[in-house]
């Protein structure tokens, strides 16, 4: 944090660095401008010049702003039918958005694996040893077991073994 002048302050952020002046109730990212509560470099900010932090706060946000705003009463709809709407608003035509069509099925359930996260392994082949499929829907020529000798497939890293029983 650098002090720039006795009221504003440069702050170092996580994301962005950020200028705060205490006295005029602003921060150039502009969540402090806006909503009126003090964001993390505002506070900041403040726990450095010992200023509390709830002064910065808007009174908008005080139990008697929210008193003042409820003071009147404020009366139920009455029916329907007892409501007095102009023609003009009665012969406005409202059509309802376009409505996309969801995909069909069963929804996808997977996700992408975060870093350090292994995928799951492909299948190998229980006849011809490839990758990508399985013995049940195996598609090779020679696997083929008329005449053949049952083999069991073994795999060391990414050397394939082919054993003969």
């Amino acid at each position: 944090m650098i002090q720039l002048n006795p009221v504003t302050y440069q702050v170092k952020g996580s994301e962005i660095d950020a200028v705060v002046d205490i006295f005029n109730k602003k921060c150039s990212c502009k969540v402090f401008d806006i909503n009126r509560l003090p964001c993390a470099h505002a506070i900041a900010a403040a726990l450095h010049t010992r200023v509390g932090v709830y002064s910065l706060v808007s009174p908008y946000y005080t139990k008697e702003y929210y008193m003042l705003a409820y003071q009147q009463t404020i009366y139920p709809v009455g029916m329907q039918s007892q409501w007095d709407v102009p023609d003009e608003v009665m012969s406005r035509v409202v059509l309802p958005r376009e409505f996309k069509d969801r995909n069909r099925g069963r929804p996808k359930n997977s996700r992408y694996p975060s870093a350090g996260e292994f995928r799951k392994h492909k299948n190998r082949c229980g006849k011809c040893g490839q990758l990508g499929h399985y013995k049940k829907k195996c598609r090779s020529e020679a696997s083929s077991t008329e005449g053949n000798p049952p083999t069991n497939v073994t795999t060391l890293g990414s050397l394939v073994l082919q054993f003969v029983i």
